[in-house]
């Protein structure tokens, strides 16, 4: 069944296509054709384009713009962008120094260590788009038993790599920040090389799944970052 969208008006320079439906590699695919076809066709006109979980949102160089596009928007039919197979694979130590917020965690979940290793490594990923950081990826598909609220009071600096759940979410922290979710691992990896282009090695569509390493592993891989493998 075909999730149509609409489009919303939110100021004179930004619109907004819209679906109202959950996430799901179904709305990923139209979300994706869409993004093709407006580069496709408009690029002229836009300044940028950026991606949420049910939406495209579009910055247009002049107000004109946007309402040509609006006219023409219900007229619009798009087939959905057939989703990559792609899948890498990234090391996770789950064990400590690494996953501080881990035993906590688990405490309040009323659960095993090594089930919500299992499950939260257990999962094929999707990823849906970029955010919050450079090279930060918002990926889908945790599973429900391991959704918890995000911190109430965030840590002023959390390690780049660290592999953490926020509400229903997980995600992996490409450089030191500020962050509110609850850290579990650490990914020795590097996501995001300025130097490179692009500077990110996966695409919005890709899919990910987290390898579980030990703590030696781990200390070894930090000495000379890979990136992932995939398959």
């Amino acid at each position: 069944m075909e999730i149509k969208p609409h489009y919303l008006v939110i100021s004179p320079l930004l619109g907004e296509i819209h679906w109202d439906a959950s996430p799901s590699d179904t709305l990923l695919s139209l979300q994706l054709a869409y993004i093709g076809f407006l580069q496709n066709n408009f690029a002229d006109l836009i300044l940028d384009l950026r991606q949420g979980f049910t939406s495209v949102a579009i910055y247009w160089k002049n107000p004109q713009a946007q309402s040509s596009f609006q006219e023409q928007f219900e007229a619009i039919t798009i087939d959905p962008k057939v989703l990559t197979e792609k899948t890498w694979q990234v090391p996770v130590c789950y064990e400590e120094p690494f996953a501080k917020d881990l035993v906590q965690l688990v405490h309040q979940k009323n659960i095993e260590v090594s089930e919500l290793i299992a499950l939260h490594s257990s999962v094929i990923y999707r990823i849906h788009f970029f955010g919050f950081l450079p090279g930060f990826m918002y990926l889908h598909g945790l599973p429900e038993r391991l959704h918890f609220p995000r911190k109430a009071v965030p840590d002023r600096a959390v390690p780049r790599g660290s592999v953490a759940i926020g509400g229903a979410q997980t995600g992996i922290y490409p450089r030191e920040s500020p962050g509110g979710w609850h850290i579990i691992g650490q990914s020795p990896i590097l996501l995001f090389d300025r130097e490179k282009n692009p500077p990110v090695w996966a695409s919005p569509g890709d899919r990910l799944k987290f390898v579980p390493i030990t703590s030696m592993e781990m200390e070894e891989l930090l000495k000379n970052p890979p990136l992932p493998t995939c398959i």
